[in-house]
């Protein structure tokens, strides 16, 4: 389940990938079925997912790509190439009165009762992750709500690790369009500031740490 590292991708670049793009991948076209010109909605735009989600989308040929993040990680979305961005702090999406194709829920942060008025007639949801307060049950208690209200429109899924997906990953960064983004690099010794960091949820990015 390993690819070569691209020449023009740096070891921590590369260590940056594995997880979250392939969940991002796996999100948008397996899930999502995103087909090209159609439009997609990243909730979540930042951090580890986020970043990837909206690049990605853009290499499979989404027409639009909107990116809901909060007001800091504005300009990064712009930059990650997204075509609209809006500050979740200023602007609700749900009530907007645009309508996507595909929407990608990083964290499982809206019921799908707001969630559904974004959606196009055939559109579908694809929930990645989830901030249910409930430990043992983590993101299935939004899954559980979501499926009884629209078992054919939105969906949860973990990724699921297979060497055909890490070269398509490999393509991509290789063509330059995608690339990891990291916010902080600590070294081994300081691992438990950076798993501090990553538990505060505001992390903008992915954070990497080197041996």
């Amino acid at each position: 389940m390993l690819a070569h590292k691209p020449a023009n991708v740096t070891f921590e670049e590369a260590a940056a990938v594995a997880v979250s793009a392939l969940t991002a991948l796996q999100a948008l076209r397996d899930h999502g079925r995103l087909q090209p010109g159609q439009s997609v909605l990243v909730n979540g735009a930042s951090g580890a997912v986020g970043p990837f989600a909206v690049q990605i989308a853009k290499a499979l040929g989404a027409g639009t790509v909107t990116a809901v993040c909060r007001t800091r990680n504005v300009e990064q979305a712009r930059a990650l190439g997204a075509d609209r961005v809006i500050d979740y702090t200023q602007e609700d999406f749900t009530k907007g009165g645009e309508r996507y194709d595909v929407i990608v829920d990083i964290g499982g942060t809206q019921p799908w009762r707001r969630i559904r008025r974004a959606l196009r007639p055939r559109g579908r949801l694809v929930i990645v992750g989830s901030q249910s307060a409930n430990p043992l049950i983590g993101p299935l208690g939004h899954v559980f709500r979501t499926k009884a209200l629209a078992r054919s429109r939105a969906g949860f899924f973990i990724a699921k690790f297979n060497r055909p997906d890490m070269e398509v990953l490999r393509e991509l960064l290789a063509s330059g369009k995608v690339k990891p983004v990291i916010e902080r690099v600590y070294p081994f010794a300081q691992i438990a500031d950076a798993l501090a960091y990553m538990g505060e949820g505001h992390a903008r990015a992915k954070l990497v740490v080197t041996l």
